[in-house]
């Protein structure tokens, strides 16, 4: 029995689709088998193929305090501290958005979402001048500083709406058991809204993790510089590229960002089970 026409063009549609789904895989596999394939390559170079032998001298090579332990000790420092400041921040400012109203709601979260449009590179002139007059340039402290606001406008929004997702009662009914805002927020609506944490703590963290030109604009020391930085130095400035380094000191720099998420996953995939929290 032959096909009608309808099924034939729903399966048509449907190879174009599988097709174009698997072009858009392969955009994303191809740099990922590089950077593995290149790692363990002696003789890698800009080409995706299979290595002439496999060696771990690549990772032995790049295994250094100079290299990359120092670098990732910093880049540790600087992201984890700018994710924590990022974190405690936005929920503190988010909690009277999404549990008071007032008619300058409105206006603060477009003023938030604005600030979440402005390109970094727009606002770093004013910043490093800012900077070098308060003596915080060159400072870890500082670049943490910095990190955390660039971040805080779009964690802000996200934790908001997060948040908005807890029911309320929940907490009139910790007040009338005498509880304090700050206690209902730190011990009822955090621990409920954990997926929407953990969505702040790996985007803040991961968005700090892979900038470059931050720390490259306001640390001025070597030994201050992350990892993000440093990677830099595989481009030529140490003389021809050895791709094979690169990939391992790639695969090194991305093992971080890849735990973290392994650790939240189970969070970030749990949903709020809400459902009948305010039944009965």
């Amino acid at each position: 029995m032959s096909s009608t026409p309808s099924a034939r063009r729903t399966r048509s549609r449907r190879l174009a689709a599988n097709i174009g789904l698997l072009t858009v895989a392969a955009t994303f596999a191809v740099p990922l088998a590089w950077v593995v394939l290149s790692a363990l390559d002696p003789k890698a170079d800009v080409g995706v193929k299979t290595p002439d032998g496999i060696t771990l001298d690549n990772f032995d090579a790049v295994l250094t305090d100079e290299i990359t332990f120092t670098p990732m000790l910093n880049s540790l420092l600087l992201c984890g501290g700018g994710t924590l400041l990022t974190v405690v921040s936005a929920a503190l400012a988010a909690y009277p958005l999404s549990r008071y109203r007032s008619r300058l709601n409105r206006p603060f979260m477009l003023t938030i979402l604005f600030a979440t449009s402005l390109p970094i590179t727009a606002i770093m002139v004013p910043v490093y001048a800012l900077f070098v007059r308060v003596d915080l340039i060159d400072t870890m402290q500082g670049t943490i500083f910095f990190f955390a606001a660039s971040q805080l406008p779009f964690a802000i929004w996200l934790m908001k709406n997060f948040m908005d997702g807890v029911p309320k009662e929940l907490e009139e009914a910790a007040w009338t058991d005498g509880a304090s805002p700050f206690q209902s927020l730190l011990r009822i609506v955090l621990p409920l809204m954990g997926p929407g944490v953990a969505v702040v703590t790996v985007f803040s963290f991961v968005m700090m993790w892979g900038n470059f030109f931050v720390p490259f604009m306001l640390l001025l020391s070597p030994d201050q510089m992350p990892a993000a930085v440093s990677i830099n130095d595989f481009f030529g400035s140490k003389g021809a590229i050895i791709y094979g380094q690169l990939a391992a000191f790639s695969l090194i720099y991305s093992t971080p960002v890849i735990l973290l998420y392994v650790l939240v996953a189970r969070r970030l995939g749990g949903g709020f089970a809400l459902g009948g929290a305010v039944k009965g």
